[in-house]
């Protein structure tokens, strides 16, 4: 069904998920990357997805803003099926932020510049307009003495903030947070979590790829496991990181939990 003026991306279904997924599958040439998935994120919930790499987390996240068309399924955001082709696509992305791994700044556009492209290209913003929201967002994320940095002149953790802030300043309903400190240093990566754990408490609602499993425990409402392309559990973090059903599950987490062990194991492996 496609959208009509009364239900656009502004106009959330009554009682809808922000984010429902039903029995997606996305084929890479003969390659079943996802293989029939079924999950939702409700308004204002934290949801982690975590797993091995090449399970399928980044394609599902991409599927959720059709970055990536998926081969089979739907996905639904705030009512509305973004899968269906009749859909306005560029109107319903305007309300889904995405933060990828590299922060995909523009090199020669300062800090506030990187923040108010958006704004004016997409939503037609005039330029006083743009920058107040830019002022405020990156004031928000901790950056208000470095609207005028360009990105060479800024840390990773500080450059990817700013990608935080650029997403901000469209007013999404959703964010979607791809791995979001794999790209940095050890020492960098807290600020970012910080501004995110920031973002969880004001009621945002968030789907998060990440492979960090302190903040999945400390801040995910459900925390999401995938293993070759298929969701194998599901639940609060409570149950999922401390005490997963599934064996699949455990031994993921006993690896990154304890790499040293990990590395052990591996070690023993491959002497047998």
């Amino acid at each position: 069904m496609s959208e009509t003026p009364e239900q656009g991306p502004d106009v959330p279904e009554a009682g809808a998920s922000a984010i429902e997924i039903r029995d997606l599958h996305k084929y890479f040439g003969r390659n079943e990357v996802l293989r029939g998935i079924d999950f939702h994120v409700e308004p204002g919930e934290v949801v982690c997805v975590i797993g091995p790499s090449g399970s399928g987390k980044s394609t599902l996240l991409r599927c959720v803003n059709l970055l990536e068309e998926p081969t089979s399924g739907t996905v639904r955001v705030a009512g509305v099926e973004i899968t269906d082709p009749e859909v306005d696509i560029d109107a319903v992305r305007r309300r889904i932020g995405m933060v990828f791994q590299a922060f995909n700044l523009f090199p020669h556009l300062t800090a506030l510049g990187n923040v108010t492209i958006a704004q004016r290209k997409v939503l037609r913003r005039g330029r006083a307009e743009a920058e107040r929201t830019a002022r405020q967002v990156l004031e928000r994320v901790g950056l208000a003495d470095k609207l005028a940095s360009y990105p060479a002149q800024l840390s990773g953790g500080q450059q990817q903030r700013v990608a935080i802030a650029r997403a901000l300043a469209m007013g999404p309903r959703v964010m979607l947070f791809d791995e979001p400190t794999s790209a940095l240093d050890p020492e960098l990566v807290g600020d970012v979590l910080g501004v995110m754990r920031e973002l969880a408490e004001e009621g945002m609602t968030m789907l998060v790829v990440t492979h960090e499993m302190s903040f999945a425990r400390e801040v995910a409402d459900r925390v999401v496991f995938m293993d070759d392309g298929v969701v194998v559990e599901e639940g609060p973090p409570g149950q999922v990181i401390a005490d997963p059903r599934h064996e699949r599950t455990r031994t993921f987490l006993s690896r990154v939990l304890d790499p040293a062990a990990a590395r052990v194991g591996e070690a023993g492996e491959g002497g047998g």
